[in-house]
């Protein structure tokens, strides 16, 4: 197709007055029906008690109920006794497990970080903007590390951890990768395992977001990292996190932080200052429909059928729009919620202007690199989850249109 009948498609798309979003990867509003037993869990006063007969109606049980700790374990892979029970947000635990780093020290003999000169914080690029956003305001320098199909790049992050004791952390997301949904593999995990940091108050943050979140039937597999962890002694080095948010309800959800026996206890003397406890009410919501690790996977096969179709609608209409056009290609990933769209270099921006005008909102070109900077102008996150079908089906075919529009834009 030539620029002039781009154009006439894309003043046809103009013309219908869309209003889409694909910029964030949230569940539809079919996917958060799936799961109105939630809300009548419980439904007397009699049964607000946990399993130990704890009244959740009141305070205590800082670090969760037996049930969700128990539960947590086992979509993890680890023992209850490693997991403290948050609020909705495995992003709020984030945030605070960098601020309380910030404010106090991480390991013993080392200073909060906020008290050294300088410290960066190792980012797997194309990555997850919300990581960045947290480093950019604790004013933490961001380097960029390469990701593969493997995972990050293993001899630079080693390299660089070994030798700069400026370097305090890591974001990684080991399963179907925001956006790129690649999973690490054996290797890449047994190497974060063993990695030799030169500061001694160094942590891996290991952002398990999508460890559930299958689209085919032939799920990727990733290694625990603990039990990999504990084989070099280096429990202590990681945080690891999810949450319920895309299996129950995104505004009120469960999340969890995992780590070392020796991490939950510092977290807890610290949680004391600052908050009684969370929601246990909406733990033992949780705990009533979900008793155990096969309960949540069949919830979850009930998500991938109803998003799987938006996928294979965005592979469609790419497939048959990039035709012949070199220097695109996009992600067919095995879970998650993104497809990571590459196009030739200097192109992603005016793609997401023109999707914009259109009546199309995807997430902002540069958004998966530290400070909002694609050095090549070429990575577009697609988030297909969110509208109806039908509208993913038109989403996809405008934005391949947008892009084309402005590939033949930069070539003139």
């Amino acid at each position: 197709m030539n620029k002039s009948e781009l154009i006439k498609e894309y003043e046809g798309f103009r013309s219908l007055g869309l209003k889409l979003d694909m910029s964030r990867g949230k569940p539809s509003a079919e996917q958060v029906s799936t799961v109105e037993k939630l809300l009548t869990a419980v439904t007397s006063n009699a049964q607000c008690f946990s399993e130990t007969g704890s009244d959740c109606r009141n305070y205590g049980g800082l670090d969760g109920i037996n049930e969700m700790k128990r539960l947590f374990g086992e979509l993890l892979g680890v023992g209850p006794e490693q997991i403290i029970v948050g609020g909705n947000s495995s992003l709020n635990l984030m945030y605070d497990t960098v601020a309380r780093s910030m404010l106090h020290p991480v390991e013993d003999g080392c200073k909060p970080w906020s008290k050294y000169d300088r410290i960066s914080f190792l980012c797997p690029v194309p990555g997850y903007d919300r990581h960045f956003a947290i480093c950019e305001y604790f004013d933490i320098n961001m380097i960029n590390i390469p990701i593969n199909d493997q995972g990050p790049d293993m001899d630079m992050i080693e390299s660089l951890v070994a030798s700069d004791e400026t370097i305090k952390g890591v974001w990684c997301v080991p399963k179907y990768a925001n956006p790129t949904g690649i999973s690490y593999s054996d290797n890449t995990v047994r190497r974060f395992a063993r990695l030799r940091p030169k500061a001694k108050d160094f942590r891996v943050f290991w952002d398990n977001a999508y460890v559930l979140h299958d689209l085919t039937d032939t799920p990727d597999e990733v290694l625990e990292i603990f039990s990999e962890a504990k084989k070099y002694g280096n429990e202590d080095m990681f945080f690891e996190f999810m949450s319920t948010s895309k299996i129950t309800y995104p505004g009120s959800g469960i999340s969890c932080i995992a780590s070392s026996e020796r991490n939950i206890k510092r977290i807890l003397e610290a949680l004391k200052i600052q908050t009684i406890g969370h929601d246990k009410m909406n733990q033992l919501r949780h705990s009533k429909i979900f008793h155990c690790y096969e309960d949540v996977a069949k919830q979850m096969r009930v998500h991938m059928n109803i998003i799987r179709p938006k996928f294979q609608a965005v592979y469609d209409a790419f497939a048959a729009a990039f035709e012949g056009i070199e220097g695109v290609s996009w992600t067919k990933p095995n879970g998650g919620y993104f497809i990571t769209l590459t196009l030739p270099n200097g192109t992603a921006k005016r793609t997401v202007e023109l999707c914009r005008e259109a009546g199309l909102v995807i997430t902002p070109a540069g958004a998966m690199f530290p400070y909002g900077i694609d050095p090549d102008d070429s990575k577009l996150r697609i988030a297909p989850t969110y509208p109806l079908l039908d509208e993913v089906k038109i989403a996809a075919k405008l934005l391949a249109c947008c892009a084309n529009i402005a590939i033949c834009e930069k070539q003139a």
